[in-house]
């Protein structure tokens, strides 16, 4: 920093500046910073900001925040991809310091004679504004200058003018003694990397045949998943993550429910990358060729869906780097290779790479995989425990990847230590998984989503009720309607969030004494009947459906920084709202934690955060019912999981007063029998007396 005035705690900054915070293109993105100077004359501050083409953009204005703390706010909206920067710049603005000087010497009673330098200076203030302000409003400020210098003029009259310009000053100010603060870099996405919606099939179970007495199991290929896009995209999902689609290993392949002995017909887990058929370039035969698997993407395009794809860097015993190259990994003392343990737990199929042993050699060669993968048209990667990678390979891997294409997104697949979580968002992962999934109370849940708003400059969650390694006991246990709530909570909290196939059909039967799906898909093929469960009503894909929709439809749902919870007095029950004001929608959600029982509940809604004044009131329509209610502050609701385990309401704000009618005649009298006897005008039902101070919602 150089200049006169002190900028300090300046924000967004990760890291004191050692790596970028990110945004996406059209995000409104909070700029914070303190600034100060010494005496009584008027400070301003701005956000200098140039775009990744290196060209300035219009500098924003900052207001000042809580009175006496010196804080600085402005939001900037970034319209690329790419490196942005800026910096926050404080200045002596002349036009305030004049405003406040004469609008106080006029109020007590001071005299022409007595402002003659305060108008003096508020000419030379003007006449210096002449070239900054808009060419459409000279004409005002010259004649404010002439008025000014007219002593012919009662004083009233003669400063009037120039009070006049405050808004137009504001926006263009006069800056003396301006003061640069340290530049920060911002790294912008595309959209997608802050609102999506996944979803995670196997393409080999999709149109696979299972084993019979009489012909072998038969795997499904990327042409008979095509027949699941639709199904899919009916959902409102928009990325279609694929696990591995590589070759799988043959040596010390697991069997079904990950047994250490694979039968004839086990298909192996494809986490086990490679073998003779290639490595993590290639395609398992049993998918399809390269070509069918280029007709597959393009037929996910064409329903809406962008492909991500896996990206596990490990080996199987049999893969090709294993042979061509054995010091990319850990050799034991016997001799042999080290397979992944993460004691108890020992998977024989699996080699993890060692970084030490060749980083250039493995760095290149990991590079050229996934830039093989980029020119295949994949611009998403989920990434296979990239904890247990080195850290400074992430950070050079990425910025290479997107040096080449800056759309490239990555997922984390990272269930650790927080710390660990958040040094990857930092790094550069575009998301990360989170634990989501162990947040099974409503005060938890709260507390966990407040952690992550507060952590959105460099960490983007991506929310998961269930995955093939995960099946949460809530989903065991719960029931049905445990499946819409976990499915509410992810897909509402989150502008990120996924699920993995089978959960539209409340498949809930774990392993006995694991948190997994007995009969895992990671280790056989499980074709599903997709199209029977929706005929018959067992499955949840049109509910689903309401929620992507109602994402889609409501920008406030598509952010993260706008999360705000509300206060109700039921602990069993969670309220929150995300507001955009730019479009003005709103969205306010309450949601049940409890599958099994009715709860009740009474809000008190922090109305500024929802656009409104305290005491007004406001129409709300429930998205998953179409009913409407009319709601203030104070609401009572009640949730039944088993018929409406929340209320998803999007706000429909009052018409601004209509013009004022000319007077009508006095209306005739009514008697009781003139009056309709429903008056309700589609309103909630007043509430009994024990709950008089609200409104039924249910």
């Amino acid at each position: 920093m150089t200049g006169r005035f002190p900028i300090e705690d300046v924000s967004p900054v990760v890291s004191c500046g050692r790596y970028p915070a990110k945004a996406v293109v059209g995000e409104l993105v909070p700029v914070s910073a303190r600034a100060y100077r010494e005496g009584h004359d008027a400070l301003g501050c701005n956000v200098v900001w140039l775009g990744p083409d290196g060209a300035a953009r219009p500098f924003t204005r900052m207001r000042p925040g809580e009175p006496g703390q010196d804080r600085w706010h402005a939001t900037i909206r970034p319209d690329a991809v790419g490196e942005w920067r800026f910096a926050v710049e404080a200045f002596q603005d002349p036009y305030l310091t004049w405003q406040n000087a004469v609008t106080k010497k006029l109020a007590a009673g001071q005299g022409p004679a007595e402002l003659a330098n305060d108008l003096a200076e508020g000419a030379r203030v003007l006449t210096a504004a002449l070239d900054l302000v808009p060419k459409g409003d000279r004409d005002r400020v010259r004649e404010a200058v002439t008025t000014l210098r007219d002593d012919e003029v009662d004083l009233p009259r003669r400063v009037s003018p120039a009070l006049d310009l405050a808004d137009l000053l504001w926006e263009h100010p006069v800056r003396e003694l301006v003061t640069t603060g340290d530049e920060r870099t911002l790294w912008v996405d595309r959209p997608r990397a802050l609102f999506s919606a996944w979803y995670e099939f196997f393409p080999r179970s999709e149109g696979a045949v299972p084993a019979t007495v009489d012909a072998p199991a038969r795997s499904g290929t990327f042409a008979t998943a095509v027949d699941r896009l639709p199904g899919v995209a009916a959902m409102g999902f928009d990325v279609l993550y694929l696990p591995p689609i590589h070759p799988i290993g043959r040596v010390n392949r697991k069997g079904r429910n990950n047994a250490l002995t694979a039968g004839p017909d086990d298909v192996g887990s494809p986490w086990a990358i490679g073998a003779a058929e290639g490595g993590h370039d290639a395609i398992h035969p049993d998918l399809g060729t390269p070509e069918d698997f280029r007709d597959f993407v393009a037929a996910a395009a064409e329903q809406g869906l962008e492909v991500a794809m896996d990206l596990a860097l490990q080996c199987a015993p049999d893969h090709p780097w294993v042979s061509e190259h054995p010091e990319w990994f850990t050799t034991r003392a016997d001799g042999s290779i080290a397979y992944a343990e993460n004691p108890p737990k020992k998977y024989q199929d699996i080699y993890p790479l060692n970084f030490d042993n060749d980083p250039e050699g493995i760095r290149a060669e990991v590079l050229r995989v996934v830039l093989h993968w980029v020119g295949e048209g994949i611009r998403i990667f989920r990434v296979d425990n990239p904890h247990t990678k080195p850290f400074d390979f992430w950070h050079w891997l990425i910025a290479e990847v997107k040096s080449v294409d800056p759309d490239v997104l990555f997922l984390a697949e990272a269930f650790t230590r927080p710390a660990i979580m958040h040094g990857l968002g930092k790094i550069g992962f575009t998301q990360s998984y989170t634990y989501f999934t162990w947040r099974t109370t409503a005060a938890e849940m709260r507390e966990y989503c407040e952690e992550l708003v507060a952590s959105a400059d460099w960490m983007r969650p991506n929310f998961w009720p269930n995955t093939p390694d995960i099946l949460h006991s809530s989903l065991q246990h719960g029931g049905p309607p445990m499946f819409k709530i976990r499915a509410v909570l992810a897909a509402l909290l989150s502008p990120s969030w996924g699920m993995y196939a089978g959960f539209e059909l409340f498949e809930h039967v774990a392993r006995p004494g694991a948190e997994e799906y007995l009969d895992n898909e990671k280790y056989e093929l499980r074709p599903r009947d997709w199209d029977g469960a929706l005929a018959q009503g067992r499955s949840l894909a049109p509910f689903i459906g309401t929620l992507n929709r109602v994402r889609r439809d409501n920008p406030a749902l598509h952010q993260l920084r706008n999360l705000r919870f509300h206060d109700i007095d039921n602990p069993a029950l969670l309220c929150w709202s995300k507001h955009d004001p730019d479009s003005g929608n709103t969205v306010i959600v309450v949601c049940s934690f409890d599958s099994r029982t009715v709860q009740w509940g009474n809000t008190t809604l922090d109305m500024p955060a929802l656009g409104f004044d305290w005491h007004e009131r406001f129409t709300v329509h429930d998205e998953l019912t179409g009913t409407e209610y009319d709601w203030g502050q104070r609401n009572a609701v009640r949730l039944d999981p088993y018929l409406q385990p929340a209320h998803v309401l999007t706000v429909r704000r009052p018409a601004p007063p209509a013009p004022a009618e000319p007077e009508q005649p006095a209306a005739p009298d009514l008697t009781v029998e003139d009056v309709p006897a429903d008056l309700s005008g589609g309103t909630a039902p007043t509430a009994p007396a024990d709950k008089d101070d609200a409104r039924w919602t249910s």
